[in-house]
């Protein structure tokens, strides 16, 4: 089916279209799922994954997602059951996420830096009875599990270790991970006891049993993956995309011409939307190889592209800004490289400029949210802008609105960005309210408020000058203030708390919390004893690296804290 059939009126973007692509794509009528069948068909012994030296072949993935698909069931899985995904960067994490969907389920991707204070909210949440993490966060889910209410805690935790994927000998010198690093994969901390509610299980155990699936049902428009984004109030909420919503940016990574041949390095989560849709969904799709990195290391990156001549890499811009900082950056062979493509934050223009003229690569930059499959606009490499979101991509209709009175502002001027595309989400899990909210009727046609503030030039390409929604851009991580005050107010010292924006010379922007003490604990608290504290009880973007004191916050005549006004203040 084509994406976005009903686009009528030319957009300014059409003239500067890339002539090499379709406007418009063919979606698959099939599940996800489908795209590792046919390609575990087409290419068995290739390798789609390759983690520190040791590959995985698309037979392999297949094989190892079929048996976990079958433990799911067997365990009482059911189709639209939702399954929690917490795993750092690992072929585990992609053959789970393919037997979740193998098995009819939904995939619920977790934070891995997020701790058991934060875990459990995405238990309760979307009613998960099952959980697959890798050792390293095994206490986490169990710590969590242990304080979410008896009747919604999880029935079966499956257990892998990053060793299960690494090759049995010493890695391969110019592999290997920092010492620390590869001490980390390397733990086999004891698995959480079993008890008659909760059954934790090996990895190894369930591929080693090889059970078999019932048939696959789950068509395009049945839920496929549950990620969570924050907002202005409460908990995270869950975004419900179906296999069709997901399948358009799947197949619509084409700026790059992906294909079987390509190489990419896959550093970015895959847990978040960009990592997700890039190196588990469209790789997958396209038949190519992904050389993984579990956590980032610039030295390591700058080896593993020369080594496996990494053709493609989708990063954020402090990535290359910490590559160029290495001493060794001149000795790493870059000529592989044909795509170079992220979003998150900006690129520097200087930054941009050496890639350019020392490498000949021209950073592409791109847009889009967990609410609609990651890019809803990207800048097509042979005609990209400098800090720019890029031109809408394939059928979808993007405009600049405004936000109060709905209608279309002029050329240049600034409004608040609003998207039509099949790549956007059915709504937020349990969440009507929201879900209403985030829609507008425009033009006969149903339109996602963004909450960004942007405008569009004359050749129809997008820029973003501010936010309608509070949140803190940390290197690319997305910080929502009220997830992170309602975490500070668990501290027992702190009587209220308003997270805002602090600039920040390496990660653009960093969290600052601005915080009244309680009156016991006024002259006994220091700055360092509430960030110690957050460390311990949130993921490490999240945590405050400014503290400041204050004897009261700001409030409205109705008595909400002033946020905007502290952020002003903060700006200067």
């Amino acid at each position: 089916m084509p994406v976005s059939a009903d686009v009528k009126a030319p957009r300014p973007h059409e003239a500067v279209w890339p002539k090499r692509l379709p406007r418009e794509l063919v979606v698959p009528s099939t599940s996800l799922w489908f795209n590792l069948e046919v390609s575990a068909r087409r290419y068995p012994q290739k390798a789609a994954y390759v983690f520190f030296g040791k590959p995985l072949s698309y037979a392999e993935l297949q094989q190892q997602a079929e048996s976990i698909a079958g433990w799911l069931q067997e365990v009482g899985v059911k189709k639209g059951d939702r399954v929690a995904l917490y795993m750092q960067n690992c072929p585990q994490f992609v053959a789970a996420y393919y037997g979740i969907l193998r098995a009819d389920a939904v995939v619920v991707p977790v934070n891995p830096m997020n701790k058991a204070d934060e875990f459990g909210h995405y238990i309760t949440d979307p009613a998960a009875r099952v959980a697959i993490c890798t050792a390293d966060g095994a206490a986490v889910v169990a710590a969590a599990n242990a304080a979410v209410p008896e009747g919604q805690r999880l029935t079966h935790v499956l257990v892998s270790r990053f060793t299960d994927a690494m090759p049995e000998g010493p890695i391969d010198p110019e592999l290997a991970p920092p010492a620390p690093v590869e001490a980390w994969l390397r733990l086999d901390p004891p698995m959480p006891e079993s008890t008659p509610a909760t059954q934790y299980v090996r990895w190894t155990d369930v591929l080693a049993a090889k059970r078999v699936p019932g048939p696959h049902t789950a068509g395009p428009d049945d839920l496929a993956v549950l990620p969570y984004t924050s907002g202005t109030t409460g908990n995270p909420k869950g975004c419900m995309h179906t296999h069709a919503t997901v399948m358009s940016n799947t197949v619509g990574i084409q700026w790059a011409h992906g294909g079987p041949e390509a190489v990419s390095l896959g550093v970015v989560p895959m847990f978040h939307i960009t990592g997700m849709t890039g190196t588990v969904c469209a790789a997958v799709f396209a038949a190519s190889t992904v050389v993984i990195l579990p956590r980032w290391d610039r030295e390591l990156a700058g080896r593993m592209i020369s080594r496996y001549r990494v053709t493609h890499f989708t990063c954020i811009p402090t990535m290359i800004i910490d590559l160029f900082g290495s001493p060794n950056y001149k000795s790493f062979d870059l000529s592989s490289l044909k795509a170079l493509n992220g979003g998150g934050a900006a690129m520097p223009q200087a930054v941009a400029e050496r890639l350019l003229k020392e490498f000949d690569l021209v950073f592409a930059e791109g847009y889009g949210l967990t609410e609609t499959c990651a890019a809803t606009h990207a800048n097509p490499p042979e005609r990209a802008k400098q800090q720019c979101l890029g031109i809408p991509t394939f059928g979808v209709d993007s405009r600049v609105v405004d936000p109060v009175t709905l209608k279309e502002m002029p050329v240049g001027e600034v409004g608040e960005i609003i998207s039509h595309g099949l790549q956007v989400f059915k709504g937020y899990w349990n969440q009507p309210e929201a879900t209403a909210a985030a829609f507008v009727e425009f033009e006969g046609k149903k339109f996602f408020r963004t909450g960004d503030l942007g405008r569009m030039d004359e050749e129809g390409y997008f820029f973003i000058t501010d936010r309608l929604k509070r949140m803190i851009n940390a290197s690319g991580f997305k910080v929502w203030p009220a997830e992170v005050e309602m975490l500070l107010y668990k501290h027992p010292a702190v009587q209220e708390a308003c997270i805002i924006s602090a600039q920040d010379s390496y990660r653009g922007e960093t969290v600052k919390a601005v915080v009244v003490l309680r009156a016991d604990a006024k002259g006994k608290t220091a700055p360092d004893d509430i960030t110690n504290w957050a460390k311990d009880h949130m993921a490490a973007y999240k945590v405050p690296k400014i503290v400041q004191f204050v004897d009261s916050l700001p409030k409205s005549g109705s008595g909400k804290v002033m946020w905007r006004l502290l952020q002003d203040q903060e700006k200067g």
